[in-house]
């Protein structure tokens, strides 16, 4: 089985091309950096991998729109190794983990008005998240029996459908 989770944040924008020809298709390219654990031996060493990734059809449209530097997301996919000779004659060898499915991994908020999340996951202190009041007399407003009114026609913002 060839099967990739990871858990990172783009180093760059992603660059998509598209594909020549009667069905054209996005593919979208870009490197994730994802954090290692630390470990005694590797205290001052390299703290993270960066991956190739290759995004093609509906998940190269969907890098393109939403995704840019430091997002943080979670994909899924295949590794896809390859090679080719360079134009000094010189064969290169390639490894990509072709993406299958990938989302956020954090909300919007955090991304833009969040503290920097950039070193390891495990030695940053968070608060634990607030739980709203179970008081049926407490409802938020612009909620019907505890639930967000979302208003018509804003179909085309939201990134699934």
């Amino acid at each position: 089985m060839n099967k990739v989770v990871l858990m990172g944040r783009l180093t760059r924008d992603p660059d998509v091309r598209y594909t020549s020809g009667e069905n054209t298709m996005a593919v979208a390219r870009y490197t994730l950096a994802v954090d290692r654990r630390r470990s005694r031996s590797n205290a001052d060493g390299q703290t993270a991998d960066f991956i190739s990734c290759v995004a093609f059809g509906k998940s190269g449209e969907f890098a393109e729109k939403y995704l840019h530097k430091g997002t943080k997301i979670c994909l899924s996919g295949r590794i896809q190794t390859g090679s080719y000779t360079n134009k000094d004659g010189v064969k290169v060898y390639t490894t990509d983990v072709v993406v299958e499915d990938q989302e956020f991994a954090e909300s919007k908020n955090a991304q833009t008005s969040g503290p920097d999340y950039s070193g390891y996951p495990d030695s940053r202190q968070s608060a634990p998240a607030q739980r709203p009041s179970s008081s049926s007399s407490e409802k938020p407003s612009g909620t019907v029996d505890g639930f967000m009114n979302i208003p018509d026609g804003i179909d085309e913002e939201l990134p699934f459908a």
